[in-house]
């Protein structure tokens, strides 16, 4: 476990897009998808929308995903063991790298083949609470055409990153602006980001 936090911490100081294949196993990936694909079967998902509270608002023309936010209230053993795995990783940089994270919020996004999130950055304008963005994809058997790659807007140049079962993605949440490019197959993740409260 450690080593998937450090894998993902060296890259993210490195480069600041940290990028670890192997941060959630593959057993837990393919539990969480296929909650993810039931609660879809159960019209529990919503529109995705942007900005927060007053300033919220729901624009297909942005961003088409739908979304499930993952509580341990819901009862549910592998969103439950994927908000622990992320308290440990939360516990392990804070003592690494003096982090001051307090708080975390993850939601289930599915975007269907068609689906795209326009470039944004994911800290909102009045309040400064979110630290670090973090994406954790759970994509079995992903090919390069199957497109909805992560399109991180850095500097003079572009990174790519394919959604790929396991990989997960960590940046800071007020530096880069990033897009989801339209995806040609059902795209899952668990995506959310961790707080200073």
């Amino acid at each position: 476990m450690e080593i998937a936090f450090e894998t993902l911490i060296a890259s993210y100081l490195e480069d600041k897009i940290g990028i670890a294949t192997k941060f959630i196993s593959d057993d837990l990936a393919q539990h969480l998808r296929q909650n993810l694909l039931k609660l879809d079967f159960q019209k529990a998902l919503v529109a995705a929308g942007t900005g927060n509270e007053a300033k919220f608002v729901r624009n297909d023309k942005v961003r088409s995903d739908v979304i499930y936010w993952l509580d341990k209230s819901h009862n549910n053993a592998y969103e439950t063991e994927f908000l622990i795995h992320i308290e440990a990783f939360i516990t392990y940089l804070n003592e690494s790298c003096y982090a001051g994270i307090t708080g975390y919020e993850f939601h289930y996004s599915l975007y269907e083949k068609g689906s795209f999130y326009q470039k944004h950055v994911d800290q909102f304008q009045d309040n400064s609470s979110r630290a670090f963005s973090m994406i954790c994809y759970l994509n079995e058997n992903w090919k390069i055409e199957d497109g909805g790659e992560l399109c991180i807007h850095q500097f003079n140049s572009n990174q790519h990153i394919s959604p790929t079962q396991g990989k997960t993605v960590f940046f800071k949440s007020d530096e880069l602006e990033h897009e989801v490019l339209i995806t040609n197959e059902r795209r899952m993740s668990v995506t959310g980001w961790l707080r200073r409260d």
